[in-house]
């Protein structure tokens, strides 16, 4: 399935065989995992009380879960392929015009389940946090089927760890691999047909931050945790700690610390790095640490320095927080465009800040698009019926 929608900014044309056709070539990331519609209330003074009525000053509604990744990754114009379940009702159809005519993402491996209701989450935001109310079943079939075998080919996948079922080594038999077939996930068989896997975790609600989740590092290109994930799995007291423990797991390890900016290593290239955020006043941080993923993978492919990777995904990252709601936050290249024109303006009229990030960010110069048609920017997050356009 082509992705409607008309062309985008390719940054990565300079890496693509030359002559190649885009439609026919592999993607660029391939994705799966849980869709959800997001219905998102801004504006609360206070969280709702039983037996009240809250009116608020905003709202909006987008596709969320894993679209959240999938929208990161398209509209930075990485080729972008997902494998999830919708269901045939409503929030199910807008999700997938969406994803597939707005944002330009192959769907050709999801599935339309009739009958199935799609997950809906609520979140209302308030104080400076959220909260969150979901709806859902499970899906109908194993996700695995929806990937299918072999998966498609693309150039990486983007996954989080779980917990191995058989999370102790010493149960294994002497001939078993540490990952077994019946416990080896579909981004297994992407790595073997050529696919480099970012990985990443969740929080642990539990509180345990088994160190067995790093296990399965070894089959990874790279690992992107939060600070507070990282120092809890390595059981290292500081993000420095953390980051030197991770490298030595897999090749690309980054360590991100939120409005701090973020650090990496890259056993591949020889480089390490550290980068401070961009500073901005954050509405809604949902989705961000997606945005600042798809861009580490986007420089990963293009071959960008790893201090330059850093440094772009951090900017993506900040523009994503200044918008409400995950999804549809996500920066595309119009919005980075005018960023940098804005920043530059302000460096040309003497004003220190700007000057400071005009330095900091002069290689946007060699990557923004020449030309602004095509350039996509940031989606207002509305929900509307055929029938009421």
């Amino acid at each position: 399935m082509t992705p409607a929608g008309p062309p985008r900014h390719d940054p990565l044309r300079p890496a693509r065989p030359e002559g190649g056709d885009a439609a026919q070539a592999p993607l660029d990331v391939f994705l799966s995992g849980q869709l959800f519609f997001d219905m998102v209330f801004t504006g609360l003074e206070a969280a709702p009380a039983p037996g009240t009525e809250v009116w608020t000053t905003g709202m909006g509604s987008l596709p969320g879960g894993i679209a959240n990744l999938a929208v990161a990754t398209s509209r930075l114009g990485l080729r972008t392929g997902l494998a999830a379940g919708f269901g045939d009702d409503v929030y199910g159809r807008f999700c997938w015009q969406v994803l597939h005519e707005q944002e330009g993402v192959d769907l050709s491996r999801s599935r339309v389940f009739p009958g199935w209701h799609s997950a809906v989450t609520v979140s209302m935001a308030h104080d400076g946090d959220r909260s969150m109310v979901t709806h859902g079943h499970p899906l109908p079939v194993p996700p695995a089927d929806l990937v299918g075998s072999p998966p498609p080919r693309s150039r990486a996948v983007i996954t989080e760890l779980a917990l191995p079922h058989d999370a102790d080594p010493a149960a294994r038999t002497s001939d078993e691999a540490p990952d077994g077939a019946a416990d080896a996930p579909w981004w297994l068989a992407a790595r073997d047909q050529g696919a480099a896997v970012f990985a990443d975790v969740g929080w642990d609600p539990s509180g345990a931050w088994d160190p067995a989740v790093l296990e399965r590092l070894g089959s990874c290109h790279a690992f992107l945790p939060n600070e507070v994930e990282a120092m809890a799995y390595t059981r290292t007291p500081t993000p420095e700690r953390a980051l030197a423990a991770l490298a030595e797991r897999v090749p690309l390890a980054v360590v991100t610390c939120g409005a701090d900016g973020a650090m990496a290593v890259d056993a591949t290239t020889g480089e390490s790095a550290r980068v401070p955020g961009v500073a901005v006043e954050a509405v809604d941080p949902t989705g961000a640490g997606d945005v600042f993923g798809a861009s580490v993978v986007l420089g990963t492919l293009a071959g960008w320095p790893l201090e330059e990777r850093l440094a772009f995904a951090a900017l993506c990252a900040s523009l994503a927080v200044q918008q409400f709601g995950g999804s549809l936050a996500a920066p595309g290249w119009g919005d980075i465009a005018d960023w940098w024109a804005a920043t530059t303006t302000r460096a040309r009229a003497g004003d220190p800040r700007g000057e400071e990030l005009e330095r900091r960010y002069g290689f946007l110069a060699d990557l923004l698009p020449t030309d602004p048609v095509g350039a996509v920017r940031r989606a207002e997050a509305t929900f509307a019926l055929a029938s009421d356009l």
